[in-house]
């Protein structure tokens, strides 16, 4: 397939900060590519650079495109009184002004203007390739998948919500059909039945398809490529053959990495021991054969310098692999538990009635000691407020809650240090030890690297932010583990992995999470709040309830 998208050493900074650094990529025609990577790795950033909206520092982009180019923002702020029908004029500009200048040859080849007729026929061509004759029955089609039949087309974005607003702009961008299609997080604010859709609908559409997404189900369904963004070395790298294709690499990398490091580690231990052998062998004790001292001694030290030459050169070997070590990878993610994880029975969590005022109607919620359990619900349904309550972190306003064990909480959205703390700081605090040993320890889970130890929190990313978190809850013994959306915020692989660690926990663990992935392997109990009233469905628990998954790779 010809080439239709290509980045060539392509860098971009904002106030001194780099996001991109030298990165090249080249899509072809008709392909359907992720761009993953956790939240401020740079993600929008390399889209928009494709889409023109950003102009970047070194290097260049070509896109081409005869049948145009929509490109879906995450979040676009528009004025308020813009009304519905506005926004989809806006998307299909580019239709209308091919179809009005139809309509004007058209005028003046009925009045006889014969040098019209190949300009016409040209923009004739133009919006049959743009599927012009079909855009109206095309806009329907998407406002109707993506819940927006009802919407009156002379509404202001003012009185719409703020999922109807995105949702409208994701179906005139659809709508307007074009050949290149740039979206950003564009399952956002959609219910299950309008993500079916529109997954249905960009896989069957035709054209080049190029969206950023943490939806790890839709990437799973679409995506034929992945480009995946690296925000600590501000690199960026391709898998193929869609999400799977992107886990088996990764796996592979993996197991590259630990070859690597064994045949390292055999050659070290193999020049050691060669070192040590050559010392220990001397020639002196051989017996005189003939009474010729002189030429015995002097052929006892030709072998002894042979020797001492051996010797040194094993050791300037074993000296520059040491120099040039190949380190293990960093072990699964893998929590500590507590004293009573895995080993107690009972109850681990009690609540009784317990309620806050306008973000949690009264619930009753008992959960045994190695019971997993999955908790769903409506945005505002106060999922966020329960593990709150749970955690101890928010009082409540009526009821009470009795816990058992050492408690472990991830909020969704963590603040785990100082703003001038920096990042090992942050991650230590609490812990005895010296910070050498915290910094090893640090390391050792193969979150960061040791230059970004000393850097301020105030200066990490969003999903720095939450490794940072995710580190500080693996490193402390839990016997219950209390989750809000862990995975946002993170990569791909790195969110399977976490879901490996849970699986493995032998402790309690109550989870809230949107995760569809996440969801659909669930084999615990589920809990969903619905305000008033809330169900219970009992799944296999206390079994582990998340399969395993690849782990990180280099």
């Amino acid at each position: 397939m010809p080439t239709q998208i290509t980045a060539l050493a392509v860098s971009k900074a904002f106030d001194g900060r780099p996001v991109l650094d030298s990165v090249s990529c080249s899509l072809a025609r008709g392909e359907r590519t992720g761009i993953v990577g956790e939240n401020g790795s740079g993600k929008t950033t390399l889209l928009r650079l494709l889409a023109g909206r950003e102009r970047p520092d070194r290097g260049r982009v070509v896109l081409r495109a005869d049948g145009g180019v929509g490109h879906l923002a995450q979040d676009e702020s528009l004025p308020a009184g813009t009304t519905a029908q506005q926004v989809i004029d806006r998307a299909l500009g580019d239709l209308r002004a091919i179809e009005a200048r139809m309509r004007r040859l058209e005028a003046a080849m009925a009045d006889g203007d014969t040098t019209a007729l190949d300009a016409y026929g040209e923009a004739v061509s133009a919006f049959e390739l743009r599927g012009g004759y079909d855009a109206d029955a095309r806009l329907e089609r998407a406002l109707h998948g993506l819940g927006l039949r009802r919407v009156d087309r002379a509404a202001t974005l003012g009185a719409l919500s703020g999922g109807e607003r995105a949702r409208l702009r994701l179906a005139a961008v659809l709508a307007a059909a074009p050949e290149v299609l740039l979206l950003d997080e564009p399952t956002n604010h959609l219910d299950e039945s309008a993500l079916t859709w529109l997954e249905e609908h960009l896989r069957t559409r035709r054209g080049t398809t190029v969206a950023v997404s943490h939806d790890r189900r839709f990437l799973e369904r679409v995506a034929t490529s992945l480009l995946e963004v690296d925000g600590d070395r501000h690199g960026l790298v391709r898998y193929g053959n869609g999400y799977p294709g992107y886990l088996a690499e990764r796996a592979a990398a993996r197991q590259r990495w630990v070859q690597r490091h064994d045949r390292w580690r055999e050659e070290v231990d193999r020049t050691r021991e060669s070192a040590a052998v050559t010392a220990r062998r001397v020639a002196p004790g051989r017996p005189m054969k003939d009474g010729d001292k002189l030429s015995y001694n002097q052929a006892g030290a030709r072998v002894q310098q042979s020797l001492a030459s051996r010797v040194r050169n094993a050791e300037e070997r074993l000296n520059r692999l040491l120099a040039d070590p190949v380190p293990a990878p960093p072990d699964p993610l893998r929590f500590t538990p507590g004293l009573r994880a895995g080993q107690g029975t009972g109850t681990a969590l009690d609540a009784a009635g317990v309620s806050v005022a306008g973000r949690l109607d009264p619930v009753d919620l008992t959960v045994r000691a190695g019971e997993h359990l999955l908790i769903t619900g409506d945005n505002g349904a106060g999922k966020t407020t329960l593990l709150r309550v749970l955690a101890g972190e928010l009082t409540p306003d009526r009821g009470h809650v009795v816990g058992r064990g050492r408690i472990g909480f991830l909020p969704q959205d963590p603040a785990p240090g100082s703003a001038q703390e920096t990042l090992l700081a942050a991650y230590a605090r609490g812990l005895t030890g010296e910070p050498e040993e915290h910094a090893e320890r640090l390391l050792a889970l193969g979150l960061f690297d040791r230059a970004r130890l000393s850097v301020p929190v105030a200066r990490l990313s969003t999903g720095q932010l939450q490794r940072l978190a995710l580190a500080r809850l693996v490193s402390r013994p839990a016997d219950v583990l209390l989750l809000d959306e862990p995975t946002n915020h993170l990569s791909p692989a790195l969110a399977e992995e976490l879901e490996t660690a849970l699986a493995g926990f032998a402790g309690t663990v109550v989870l809230v999470s949107h995760d569809r992935l996440l969801r659909s392997r669930w084999r615990g109990a589920r809990r969903e709040l619905r305000g008033t009233r809330s169900t219970v469905r009992e799944g296999r628990s206390p079994a582990p309830p998340l399969a395993p998954h690849p782990c990180r790779s280099e």
